[in-house]
């Protein structure tokens, strides 16, 4: 079992996004029952070193720092935004989920914007039921990110201060 919890974490090391059970199971060519109890003792192994990383399972499974390390991480590799990237990312946790061609008429520069927030892992798309429209929602990362859980208006209102903050910085 060790082998196998050592090999999970390779993955999620690498991979540093979340990934459901089937993932990491093609991964490692193993089935995801078996992924599971692996990676349930690797998730009881980081909550007993009482180290800096942990491994989360809200959105799939992924390895981070803890949210008690998150200044240092933040220093280390800021997330730097513009104030009109900023702007468009309050439209999207306004909206969410909103469609790609309506945040477009909100705003402008919105692919561009939106190609930046995907990147930085802010963000998603998925296409819709129908497989035409493009929706947009705000991801676990961008809540870690501004430090806020849940309400959307308590979002909007945080990145309505930093965008002005930016704004008054340049």
């Amino acid at each position: 079992m060790q082998q196998l919890k050592s090999r999970i974490e390779a993955v999620l090391f690498v991979t540093a996004k979340a990934l459901t059970l089937e993932e990491i199971g093609v991964y490692l060519d193993v089935e995801p029952d078996v992924v599971e109890e692996a990676i349930l003792e690797l998730i009881m192994d980081y909550a007993s070193r009482d180290g800096a990383l942990e491994i989360d399972d809200e959105d799939g499974y992924i390895l981070q720092v803890k949210s008690d390390y998150s200044d240092i991480v933040e220093k280390i590799c800021p997330i730097d935004l513009s104030p009109a990237v900023l702007r468009t990312l309050l439209v999207i946790a306004l909206k969410e989920p909103i469609r790609q061609t309506e945040l477009v008429k909100l705003r402008s520069n919105a692919y561009e914007h939106v190609a930046d927030l995907v990147e930085k892992g802010l963000i998603s798309k998925h296409k819709d039921k129908n497989g035409r429209s493009i929706n947009i929602k705000t991801t676990s990362k961008f809540n870690e990110y501004f430090k806020l859980k849940g309400d959307t208006r308590a979002l909007a209102l945080q990145l309505e201060k930093d965008i002005e903050e930016k704004k008054n910085a340049s």
